[in-house]
């Protein structure tokens, strides 16, 4: 049987260390991501989103815990071993530069080119293949800084594309798109993940959204962090348990949260 697992935690604790203690911001956090789905991860404000994002993409240390990247613990992975194997597309804005669009995507391939630099003719040809499944062609030869920022997210997911990694983890992608723009990107993350079988894995605050279209989603609040189908969740009412404020609270039968005057 084919093993579609990419990414585990096992027993994983996350937070800060110092000198003198750990600050432990949740434990017990046991994830499964796999190929060809789109997961999201929510959770209230401050809850430790950011944190576990960090720890999976190992830019934070772990304070315990294993998380296995294709079968190897993470921490074992050189840097350029890494982003041949997971792509990472923060909300943060691009330093200043005069880089087309087409430049941009290329970035996606600096884990496979040699020390020049040089595109071959297999990274072209990731870059074309990402360009067309991100419907960004129009684009190209346009700066990066002359388009809208709806079209520079889904450019930089097209360099995550072009990185040709199993994993892409996205940091609040919806961030400062209006709602056409946001369903446009949620409903492109479910193509991608369905036509590539790549899994992608996003932080969002739209809840609603993720709740129609992600193929399951990792819910964190201070007690816990729970993951399984969105239809699950509600069943067991989990969403529930996500804001601690009585004027939001979520209907089981419309699968939306209602907020009360």
């Amino acid at each position: 049987m084919e093993n579609n697992i990419i990414l585990k935690t096992q027993h994983l604790s996350i937070g800060y260390s110092n000198p003198k203690e750990d600050h432990c911001i949740a434990s017990e956090v046991n994830v499964t991501l796999e190929k060809g789905k789109l997961i999201a991860l929510i959770g209230a404000n401050g809850i430790g989103k950011s944190t576990l994002l960090r720890t999976l993409t190992g830019i934070q240390k772990p304070l315990s815990g294993d998380i296995l990247l294709n079968e190897k613990p993470l921490n074992q992975f050189e840097p350029l071993a890494l982003a041949q194997q997971m792509s990472l597309v923060l909300t943060e804005k691009l330093p200043p530069s005069n880089l087309t669009v087409y430049e941009l995507i290329a970035l996606g391939r600096q884990p496979y080119t040699n020390w020049i630099g040089k595109l071959s003719d297999l990274d072209k040809a990731k870059i074309n293949e990402a360009t067309a499944l991100t419907n960004v062609s129009a684009l190209l030869s346009k700066k990066h800084y002359e388009i809208s920022d709806g079209q520079l997210q889904i450019v930089l997911i097209a360099r995550a594309l072009a990185q040709d990694t199993g994993l892409i983890i996205l940091d609040e992608p919806t961030t400062h798109l209006d709602l056409m723009h946001k369903i446009s990107l949620f409903r492109l993350l479910k193509k991608l993940t369905q036509e590539t079988q790549k899994c992608i894995l996003f932080s969002t605050h739209d809840i609603d959204m993720a709740i129609q279209l992600s193929d399951e989603i990792i819910v964190m609040t201070s007690g816990k962090c729970v993951q399984d189908q969105p239809c699950e969740l509600i069943s067991k009412g989990i969403f529930s348990t996500l804001f601690d404020d009585e004027h939001i609270t979520f209907d089981v039968e419309k699968g939306k949260f209602i907020i009360k005057n």
